[in-house]
């Protein structure tokens, strides 16, 4: 009786992983689809002035890939780059003065805003500094781009051509990631995956809409709606900045859209599996709000729903349960078909998609790692600054 009631519990444990399957595949804004890239658009008859922020911390390894690209763009109205350095130890704004000089194109300003207030996360506040920089030229566009971001040369064209066909406030691009070691190639496609199915991009674009995100390595604003939403003063002292921003342009009434790139790559080597790691569990916590609560519903969902179901197929298997193996097995067959889109997108092989369950436990890891770092005290980090806590003073590391 008790193991019937075991194989019992099991089954149903596997159809509701099934069931919530069939919920994300219908229910959860196509998440899986990968065909939400820049919407249609007309240039405009006279193309408003732009200026370009880009904060930079330690980034003298991807600048003289990504710098030129952004110097090198090809548009038609006043456009103009502005590097923050955000007091690197490597020669970051030397090195971008040095590349302007040999390659040329749009003006380039190298500053720095010298260390950030109690309050300020270091990525915001040169921000911050980098806008003020640029209001001082009344531009009608910020485009806010990291400096390991890859630019085709007509991105900045196609953008703001986007944005003003569509009246859009913001519009942000997820810049495609490398994918060239077996690690980058196992959690980064998963990565967007994830991000687009707790934020589904049809979503964003709707009005009317609470789904708010962004991508912080490449957003276009109008600036007169930063200035409206208070950017980035209203969101100083967010981890996750690029989806504070989305919630702040659009509870303020602004329209934004956030899709896939095509020709927007990001050049940051993630070789080990170390590396990726600290790039997922330095905010992971940080996403769930610092709560514990939330922090054991997101393991208990992740285990649920990609756990759940190569592990009710081989139990099944190994014990005769059809029910549980029948279960587990169309679950994990609904998951591997919504990944396919995504892998192609990255153009992967396909016969990464079952392996999807593996990188899921990857990232409950990642996440708990996440917490656990969170209460040693040592916090969420961007370029050797931690944050132990909402609002702390940062710490040099």
């Amino acid at each position: 009786m008790g193991q019937t009631a075991r194989v019992s519990a099991f089954v149903w444990i596997a159809a509701g992983s099934l069931a919530a399957w069939l919920w994300l595949l219908l229910c959860q804004g196509f998440f899986w689809r990968t065909d939400v890239r820049l919407p249609g658009r007309r240039e405009p008859r006279e193309w408003p002035s732009v200026c370009v922020v880009v904060p930079a911390r330690d980034e003298a390894a991807v600048l003289p890939d990504s710098l030129p690209s952004l110097l090198a763009q090809d548009y038609p109205g006043r456009a103009e780059v502005f590097l923050v350095d955000d007091g690197s130890s490597d020669g970051t704004g030397r090195l971008a003065r040095e590349l302007a000089e040999r390659c040329g194109g749009l003006p380039l300003t190298v500053d720095s805003p010298g260390e950030p207030p109690a309050g300020w996360t270091g990525k915001l506040w040169a921000v911050r500094h980098g806008i003020a920089l640029a209001r001082a030229r009344g531009p009608e566009y910020l485009l806010l781009t990291d400096a390991d971001i890859a630019h085709a040369p007509d991105s900045l064209r196609q953008l703001v051509a986007a944005a003003d066909t569509g009246g859009f406030d913001a519009v942000s691009l997820m810049a495609r990631l490398r994918v060239e070691s077996l690690w980058e190639r196992l959690v980064v496609p998963a990565f967007v995956y994830f991000f687009a199915q707790l934020y589904p991009f049809r979503r964003i674009g709707r009005k009317g809409t609470r789904t708010a995100a962004a991508a912080g390595g490449c957003v276009l604003l109008r600036a007169d709606t930063a200035e409206r939403a208070r950017i980035p003063d209203a969101i100083r002292r967010a981890v996750i900045d690029d989806v504070a921003l989305a919630r702040a342009v659009k509870g303020g009434g602004g329209h934004i859209w956030l899709g896939l790139a095509d020709r927007v790559d990001s050049v940051r080597p993630y070789p080990r599996l170390g590396d990726l790691w600290r790039m997922v569990s330095r905010s992971a916590y940080a996403q769930l709000r610092h709560n514990p609560l939330l922090l054991a519903g997101t393991v208990a969902g992740l285990a649920l729903v990609y756990l759940v179901p190569p592990l009710a197929l081989v139990a099944g298997a190994l014990t005769g349960g059809a029910g549980a193996a029948v279960l587990g097995g169309s679950a994990w067959l609904v998951m591997t078909g919504t990944y396919v889109p995504m892998l192609r997108y990255y153009r992967l092989p396909v016969w990464l998609a079952p392996l999807l369950p593996f990188t899921a436990f990857l990232y409950l890891l990642m996440t708990v790692d996440s917490a656990v770092q969170h209460y040693r005290g040592r916090g969420a980090a961007w370029k050797g600054r931690t944050y132990a806590r909402p609002g702390a003073v940062p710490d040099e590391g």
